[in-house]
């Protein structure tokens, strides 16, 4: 037997969104798996009373729930097959204002739709569901598995490795259920990736800007640096200039569904100058000038 929602909370249907959301408040506290370990009948009720409260406190699925009542998530295929029936040519009635083929009223059709009523009830294809999932960086680079709760049904589903930022994919069959027999809708899952906060990602390319102390960037020599899979060391070559980029092959983000290709890694070089000279560096740093300015007069 379906279940009121009104019941559940405890309200008349003519309640107000405050004495819901006032209700819904009362018996979630009252309820909650917290204050009630082990206790399988209050997390039922506490399934029930969210179950309600999601309903009922969104403006357009209770004026569907009034209408439809268990059936409230069809209202779309109930009113397109309405549609469908009006257009057909009007050959009598039955007990009403005649609509359809048949004289078919709103009850019959919603009867013959779901169930219950005259004739072979029809196939519906569910709805569609549309959820979010954040991840960071580091989570979108590697492919695993996680577990969405979509509607209160836990989904487990894989990520797969170089996922974009707001990048939507579809999983078949893992929205509403039909009705009488029909399939399940989709899920439409969209990704939102958080910023890195050292590499910039372009598509599969990633860029990061590397401080260089002037030593070596007058010198040269070895330097570790990060990537999104570990550290790489490299050779700075002898004065390099303050804004050098260097690309590291395939360092940068796998591409979404293309197993074992990744974009490039772009290192900027970023000298910095030293700070707190003591007595002597300037002395060496003047020194130093004094002598490119003699070579070069």
């Amino acid at each position: 037997m379906p279940t009121d929602h009104y019941h559940v909370l405890g309200l008349p249907r003519t309640a107000t969104p405050d004495d819901i959301k006032k209700a819904y408040r009362k018996l979630a506290r009252k309820h909650h798996p917290d204050l009630n370990p082990d206790n399988a009948e209050a997390k039922k009720k506490f399934q029930e009373i969210n179950e309600a409260n999601e309903v009922l406190s969104d403006p357009e699925s209770r004026k569907k729930y009034d209408r439809y009542g268990d059936q409230w998530k069809h209202a779309e295929q109930f009113e397109q097959a309405k549609r469908e029936q009006g257009t057909r040519p009007q050959t009598g009635t039955s007990g009403g204002t005649p609509f359809g083929a048949g004289g078919m009223d709103e009850e019959d059709l919603f009867s013959s739709m779901f169930g219950g009523g005259r004739g072979r009830a029809v196939k519906f294809r569910g709805p569609d569901y549309q959820t979010e999932l954040r991840l960071d960086m580091d989570a979108a680079y590697r492919s695993h598995k996680q577990t969405l709760n979509v509607n209160g049904r836990p989904i487990r589903i894989t990520v797969p490795a170089g996922v974009e930022n707001e990048q939507s994919i579809r999983i078949p069959g893992q929205g509403g259920p039909g009705a009488n027999g029909g399939p399940n809708g989709d899920l439409f899952l969209t990704f939102i990736v958080a910023p890195h906060p050292r590499f910039k990602r372009v598509g599969g390319d990633l860029y990061l800007t590397q401080d260089l102390d002037l030593s070596t960037a007058l010198l040269g020599g070895g330097i570790t640096v990060d990537t999104m899979d570990g550290k790489v060391k490299l050779k700075v070559s002898p004065e390099t200039q303050n804004g050098t980029k260097v690309k590291l092959k395939g360092k940068g983000f796998p591409v979404y569904k293309e197993e074992g290709r990744f974009g490039d890694l772009y290192v900027t070089y970023n000298v910095k100058l030293p700070t707190g000279l003591s007595d002597r560096e300037k002395e060496l740093i003047r020194e130093l000038a004094n002598i490119r300015n003699t070579a070069s007069a």
